[in-house]
């Protein structure tokens, strides 16, 4: 990816992550991301090869220094995409992962508008152009990763690799989403497996489970047809994406010159098994009452470091 420029905006979101925004023993703000003291910044920045001193508080100084950078140094785009890949990785999040969902969240809102995203690629981040993933697809792997359906992940990743360079795998990947999640919705349940472990069986095995069944009778009668029609098309839609995979995918193999389908086709699969994928997730979600963390929820407070810390 060639050097990107930032916004102001963004140069200010990454100062908030890194920072965990201004604070100190008087302020009442939750941080954002991870407060650091100023030692633990200069720390971080030197992870990232920049040499970069406090001079008195740190979020003005933080700010200068990455507006000189961006401003000054032909390199300053680059490594301005150092630091922010280096700010959400995992290790630093281990012990509250809700506040790394926030973090990324949070820079994401900003890099948006430079044409840019963070996603995760096995957990780990990377910046890439935000046209390879719409909304939907976003939070799908945003709540993935939080809730770890990591065979979730690696199939939505999959899939958002290929779509530009391989659109029969693309197909492929994307109703392996569907599956992954039917499949770990119905072990976190502590539901068997169907004999069938194809997509239609899946998505017939989670609907007693869930409540999708378009042969139930507790709906209101105004809409009770309506939402029929629409769950009968939820599992319309997730098997003509199988059907898709066997015909023009590749996971029965590809004899030479093989080519059915284009790029249009694989990401009208992926965005159609995300949003099929999104509305499991929180169906799941609602009926057992197992809502993921939310960027402002129940944030801890800051611990004695952050007591410690300087003036900002």
């Amino acid at each position: 990816m060639v050097a990107p420029s930032f916004s102001p905006a963004t140069v200010k979101a990454l100062v908030d992550v890194i920072t965990g925004g201004s604070g100190g023993m008087y302020s009442n703000s939750p941080p954002i991301g991870i407060y650091r003291t100023a030692s633990a910044i200069e720390g971080l920045m030197m992870e990232c090869d920049l040499d970069f001193q406090v001079g008195g508080s740190r979020v003005p100084s933080l700010t200068q220094f990455l507006r000189d950078l961006l401003s000054s140094d032909p390199e300053g785009g680059s490594k301005l995409v150092r630091i922010i890949v280096r700010v959400v990785e995992p290790d630093d999040y281990a012990a509250q992962p809700e506040r790394r969902q926030a973090a990324i969240s949070h820079l994401n809102r900003f890099l948006g508008r430079d044409g840019l995203e963070i996603v995760l690629r096995n957990d780990q981040p990377q910046l890439i152009e935000a046209r390879r993933s719409g909304g939907v697809v976003s939070t799908v792997a945003a709540k993935a990763a939080t809730i770890n359906f990591d065979t979730v992940q690696r199939d939505l990743e999959r899939a958002l690799a290929s779509s530009e360079t391989d659109a029969e795998d693309a197909v492929t990947a994307a109703c392996s989403t569907i599956e992954s999640v039917c499949r770990s919705i119905l072990v976190e349940l502590g539901v068997p497996l169907p004999a069938k472990k194809d997509i239609e069986g899946l998505m017939r095995a989670i609907q007693e489970p869930l409540a999708l069944s378009p042969a139930r009778t507790d709906l209101p009668t105004e809409i009770a047809a309506d939402v029929r029609q629409v769950l009968g098309g939820l599992t319309t839609t997730a098997k003509g994406i199988g059907a898709l995979r066997t015909h023009g995918g590749d996971a029965h193999g590809r004899e030479r010159g093989f080519k059915r389908i284009d790029g249009r086709i694989a990401r009208l699969a992926i965005h159609t098994a995300s949003t099929v994928t999104l509305f499991l997730i929180e169906t799941w979600e609602r009926k057992y009452r197992r809502p993921l963390p939310e960027a402002t929820d129940k944030v801890p407070a800051r611990g004695t470091e952050a007591r410690q810390g300087g003036e900002d």
